[in-house]
């Protein structure tokens, strides 16, 4: 990489390298390091091909994705993260957003790698169902599937997050 390259390289790092953490935090399930390890391996790869990244944030989070994806479907990779129980919710103040960025980030790490990859992708990321696809080499209907069995299996799992919504919509 020449100067410039690498000059405008870590330009992008500095300047996106904290929303594409955020991105990496959610695909993880809320692991800080599993994160910082799905980032750096998106940055190398990246890095490696700068000259020829005509969107290096598309070409980053696409890297991320894909990565992630390989990660949960090697046996070996797959571990639970262990998180602190979230402080009891308090009548009238500012902690109810707290808590319920807590619950949402505790639910998403209760989910499957790909149920959370795709949670995030649909949602997170805003993305369309057949970029979805697209993303994760599968059909639609699988995507439509997989978030519909996503929710319904958050809904189970973090029963807590109802009444979390219900008082943040109020």
């Amino acid at each position: 990489m020449d100067a410039a390259a690498e000059r405008d390289f870590r330009e992008f790092v500095e300047a996106r390298s904290s929303t594409l953490m955020r991105v990496a935090f959610l695909l993880t399930g809320g692991d800080q390091h599993a994160a910082e390890d799905l980032l750096q391996t998106a940055l190398v790869k990246a890095a490696a091909r700068w000259r020829g990244v005509d969107s290096p944030e598309g070409y980053v989070r696409r890297v991320m994705y894909r990565q992630q994806i390989s990660w949960w479907r090697l046996k070996w990779h797959r571990h639970e993260t262990n998180v602190a129980v979230p402080p009891e919710r308090a009548t009238e103040d500012a902690t109810s957003a707290t808590d319920l960025k807590m619950a949402v980030r505790q639910a998403l790490a209760r989910l499957t790698p790909r149920q959370r990859t795709v949670l995030v992708l649909r949602f997170f990321e805003d993305l369309p169902e057949a970029e979805v696809a697209r993303l994760l080499d599968c059909s639609v209907g699988t995507v439509r599937s997989t978030t519909h069995r996503s929710l319904a299996r958050l809904r189970v799992l973090a029963p807590e997050l109802r009444e979390t919504t219900k008082e943040v919509r109020q």
